[in-house]
């Protein structure tokens, strides 16, 4: 009896006698035809179990699987590859051709004739702008000492104490400055080689020296004594000189008597002089 059991056709009749019982339907697997190791019916079709599944035989092996009643599994191919564009090549910019930088010309510096500073004290009255005759004397003196020279330039700079108001003592050295210009044209220096300019108190060379000395005004002869140092006369004669051999060279600042600083407090200038 088990022999007979463990024959397909008998394993067959099991499975359809217990799908009867078990109230199963039957079906056809619609546009599947007979297929090796599945349940036909008479007419050929895959017979359906009442869960919709496909009945195998009792021959089925995994050979035999067909859809749709197993999945038969397929080798994906990978998609196509993407075409990427290649990358454009960024070509490196020429070399700038390094600019030579323009070379700094240096003017040297102006030879110097002579060089001085006048005290307003020998060339000036106290507040005054006309030159005095010890003044004149002492400009003739420079004029004749620079009258063998070619000047370039002359530079007459005027300067005042801090007595009295700022605008006052810029128009008192401005007017100075003038006075010395116009009398050196006098003597024969080219006017338009002359420059003459003012200070005021700007350029004070005594600084806090004469402080608490008292009241500011030109009546405090303490005061006036103390800052006569910053009212003065700078001038600076520009230009070149030819010389005999064994002398000074031109430009180097030498020259007769009156060259170089000079303080010019010779004469009868008043210390009250501003």
């Amino acid at each position: 009896m088990n022999k007979r059991l463990d024959s397909p056709s008998a394993r067959l009749s099991v499975i359809l006698v217990a799908a009867a019982l078990s109230g199963g339907v039957y079906a056809q697997a619609p546009g599947a035809p007979g297929l090796p190791g599945y349940v036909t019916s008479s007419s050929g079709q895959v017979v359906l179990s009442g869960f919709g599944q496909c009945v195998r035989s009792g021959f089925w092996a995994p050979a035999n699987a067909a859809e749709p009643c197993d999945r038969i599994a397929r080798a994906e191919l990978p998609p196509p590859p993407v075409a990427v564009a290649p990358e454009p090549k960024v070509e490196p910019a020429p070399p700038v051709a390094a600019v030579a930088a323009a070379p700094v010309v240096v003017e040297p510096p102006r030879p110097v004739i002579q060089k001085l500073t006048l005290s307003t004290d020998v060339l000036f009255d106290f507040g005054k702008a006309e030159l005095k005759d010890s003044g004149k004397q002492r400009l003739d003196q420079l004029a004749s000492e620079i009258k063998d020279a070619d000047v370039d330039e002359i530079v007459a700079v005027g300067h005042a104490d801090r007595i009295a108001s700022e605008d006052f003592n810029q128009k008192l050295s401005e007017a100075r400055a003038q006075a010395v210009k116009g009398y050196l044209a006098q003597q024969g220096a080219k006017s338009n080689t002359i420059t003459a300019e003012g200070k005021g108190e700007s350029q004070s060379v005594t600084g806090d020296e004469c402080k608490k000395l008292g009241a500011e005004r030109g009546s405090n002869k303490k005061l006036v004594a103390c800052l006569q140092p910053d009212r003065r006369v700078e001038i600076e004669v520009l230009g070149s000189r030819t010389v005999a051999a064994g002398t000074p060279e031109a430009g180097t600042g030498s020259s007769p008597a009156g060259s170089g600083t000079t303080s010019g407090t010779s004469g009868s200038g008043s210390s009250t002089n501003r």
